[in-house]
């Protein structure tokens, strides 16, 4: 039987439906939890960065220019947990519970215990001044990667850049000297990687550009493949493989690099974000002078 013009119209009209659900960000919103909203849950930071989750939920992030660690408790509380901090940016706990921060004033990498007790790990690499660690993500077996874009302080008492590159460096466990594993990105900043410790993402925001790797027994990164085409500030990961991009909001995108959701945030800049709370469902950002919460579905996983 011929189909008519208006059944075939309908017909059409429903693919068209069907491919424009397919292909839109909104679909991601599933990954927010029913009836969740954006809620703003602190402001007047001068510009708070570096959020990373303890094992019982608390956060911790950074007020960088007044030169503070501050805590989010998973009662709601705001309080201050170091000041000052060597101007910390990025910050990971490993699974002993000590803070890793990278303190951008010495341009050093510290691990600090649970009381505020400060030590410092790595001060140069080779000889050199690094140009000022700026992200950390731990791996499951207490190796660590960190970012060291340079990007120049009023409070540095320096010469000019001391590094041929702007690199990614690896820490083995127990480890007291850095080794260079990415040496081709423009201004590697955020990074993150998956639980089971195989791959790491790492953010080219100077490029625009967001990669993977294939992480190896020895720190050793291969198999570099473009992930997507937009670089970050902070970078975070959930349950489900998906990945969570800062600068403009925060962008998520699925673990074959698919954009999934966009969270418009009324803020100049999206510095950073983590999940936590007691059931390390909310996800918790750092965006300028204030810090962002918002209820997932989804959840953290491993080192936040």
């Amino acid at each position: 039987m011929p189909i008519s013009i208006i059944s075939l119209e309908a017909i059409i009209l429903v693919f068209a439906i069907c491919l424009s659900v397919e292909s839109s960000p909104a679909l991601g919103k599933d990954i927010v939890a029913p009836g969740a909203h954006l809620e703003k849950l602190a402001a007047g930071f001068a510009f708070t960065e570096g959020p990373a989750s303890d094992s019982k939920g608390n956060i911790f992030f950074t007020d960088q220019p007044n030169n503070r660690i501050m805590e989010w408790s998973v009662d709601g509380k705001l309080t201050t947990f170091m000041q000052p901090c060597g101007r910390s940016n990025g910050l990971c706990f490993d699974k002993d519970g000590d803070l890793w921060a990278c303190a951008d004033e010495k341009n050093q990498l510290w691990r600090i215990d649970p009381h505020g007790k400060v030590k410092e790990i790595i001060s140069d690499y080779q000889g050199k001044l690094l140009n000022g660690p700026n992200d950390v993500w731990v791996r499951p077996d207490g190796g660590l990667y960190i970012t060291d874009p340079y990007y120049p302080r009023d409070y540095w008492h320096r010469g000019p850049i001391d590094l041929p590159c702007q690199g990614v460096y690896y820490l083995p466990p127990k480890g007291k000297e850095l080794q260079l594993v990415i040496d081709d990105l423009q201004k590697p900043n955020g990074i993150i990687g998956t639980p089971d410790g195989k791959t790491l993402y790492v953010a080219d925001i100077q490029g625009g550009k967001t990669y993977s790797y294939r992480i190896q027994k020895n720190g050793e990164l291969t198999d570099k493949k473009l992930f997507c085409s937009m670089g970050s500030d902070g970078m975070t990961i959930d349950n489900e493989g998906n990945v969570y991009l800062t600068g403009n909001g925060v962008t998520v995108f699925d673990n074959s690099g698919n954009q999934i959701l966009h969270i418009p945030i009324d803020e100049k800049w999206t510095g950073n974000i983590c999940f936590g709370g007691k059931d390390r469902h909310l996800l918790f950002i750092t965006a300028s002078t204030s810090i962002y919460g918002l209820r997932m579905r989804v959840h953290g996983v491993g080192s936040q």
